[in-house]
């Protein structure tokens, strides 16, 4: 593929796998922007710089990036290249690996944009994050910490919660509402917020807020920023090679993943 004036042709060295690529892969997830199939997925991408459209001033023939491009329509990371807006990468930060590069993009994007953007969380305020141990949750974590506030991973006996992340879904989240105090904000990522849930958020004073994760390259230049600085921690699980990708899936499928799985796809 080639890039237009403002995208990057990207040599891709590893891709992340995530939960949403295998819904989509069966007709749920994303699947209703990305088209009928066949098609590639994946969204999480790190690699090399291999072209640039002449409007790129970002970055540099070679430059080593990372990115969650063109999401929720079709990237293609599960590819040896791509091409996407080079304002949906970032630099790969010197001393992080691809691998560890190619972790990050969508779970740190979604912990992110929830947390900061849309809860606006402050120090001091209490957050619940229910399912902290996944790929988002171990972010939303360092995230949390980082602004100052308190964590709890379980579900409060009071109505104590500033905010609570919903990354599970199922029955569990009307127990998450039930521990936000009134004008807090329910985050709800996995499932969405059914009719349930709005009712009963409504009735006890919860904001609820549906977030779809995006691109954003600045967002991104600060995870790469505390990752050179050594206060973010990567949890790579297991490492597969691209033509297994069928392989990381199923291990995905089966749950029980505590941190990420990644596609080695090329060479750095």
């Amino acid at each position: 593929p080639s890039p237009i004036s403002t995208e990057v042709l990207v040599r891709v060295v590893a891709a992340g796998v995530n939960p949403v690529d295998a819904k989509t892969r069966r007709g749920e997830g994303v699947s209703r922007w990305v088209g009928p199939p066949p098609f590639v997925v994946g969204w999480d991408v790190a690699g090399v710089v291999e072209a640039r459209g002449y409007g790129v001033t970002r970055f540099e023939v070679g430059d080593r990036v990372f990115g969650m491009p063109r999401f929720p329509r079709a990237a293609g990371a599960y590819a040896e290249y791509v091409t996407a807006p080079s304002r949906q990468f970032a630099r790969v930060p010197d001393g992080a690996s691809m691998v560890e590069a190619a972790s990050l993009p969508l779970a740190w994007l979604t912990a992110w944009q929830c947390l900061v953007e849309t809860a606006n969380l402050q120090s001091g305020q209490t957050v619940l994050i229910h399912g902290a141990a996944g790929g988002v949750g171990q972010l939303a974590v360092q995230i949390a910490n980082a602004q100052g506030a308190q964590v709890a991973v379980d579900a409060l006996e009071t109505r104590d919660a500033d905010v609570a992340l919903d990354l599970v879904g199922g029955r569990d989240i009307l127990r998450l509402v039930a521990t936000i105090r009134p004008g807090g904000m329910l985050l709800a990522v996995a499932d969405g917020a059914d009719d349930v849930v709005k009712a009963e958020a409504a009735r006890l004073g919860v904001v609820v807020r549906e977030p779809l994760v995006e691109p954003d390259g600045h967002a991104l230049e600060l995870a790469a920023k505390m990752l050179e600085d050594g206060v973010l921690e990567t949890n790579v699980r297991e490492t597969y090679v691209l033509e297994r990708a069928a392989a990381a899936h199923e291990r995905l499928e089966k749950g029980g993943v505590r941190g990420k799985l990644v596609l080695e796809v090329g060479d750095d």
